[in-house]
């Protein structure tokens, strides 16, 4: 009887930590936000832009071998590129543009389709910057589990961003 009372516990826990998962939240954003020595509209215009997107792409920092092929207009809405790398392929679009923000679509295939969108608000010396992505992990509870852990997987990936925005800024 032991042996059945083992089993029966054991599936138990398995079903209870099954069970656990779905009361992760099934949307994660990661944020970071810096200051910029630029005017909002300067950012707008070089994020809104597949080449200047490349200038400040944190993928491409970690990953000097990246290989990117750009599709639709130079710039604006419908604008993007396909990308493949150490970290995968995938494709990245403007969907909307405003005088203070670019909102991207990312397609990531199996891994799925998160959002990014960057804002930019005047502040005294420049503009200051939030760089936001936002993944719909649905009902999978892998996805789920995944998701407590997207802040320190994709957070530094975000600074990187930043970093370079305000490296390029101070170019232009």
């Amino acid at each position: 009887m032991k042996p059945i009372k083992l089993a029966l516990m054991v599936c138990g826990i398995g079903v209870a930590a099954i069970a656990a998962t779905f009361l992760l939240p099934h949307q994660v954003t990661v944020e970071r936000r810096s200051t910029v020595k630029a005017q909002p509209e300067e950012i707008v215009a070089m994020l809104a832009s597949e080449q200047g997107y490349q200038r400040i792409n944190p993928y491409r920092t970690r990953d000097p071998n990246l290989k990117t092929q750009p599709f639709g207009p130079t710039s604006g809405v419908g604008s993007g590129f396909h990308f493949a790398g150490k970290d995968g392929e995938g494709s990245q679009t403007v969907t909307r543009v405003t005088k203070n923000s670019v909102t991207y679509a990312i397609d990531l295939g199996d891994l799925g389709q998160p959002r990014q969108a960057v804002s930019v608000m005047p502040v005294a010396g420049g503009s200051e910057v939030v760089w936001q992505m936002t993944m719909d992990l649905g009902m999978n509870p892998v996805m789920r589990v995944m998701g407590v852990f997207m802040d320190a997987m994709l957070g530094e990936t975000l600074e990187t961003g930043l970093s370079n925005l305000s490296r390029v800024s101070g170019q232009a």
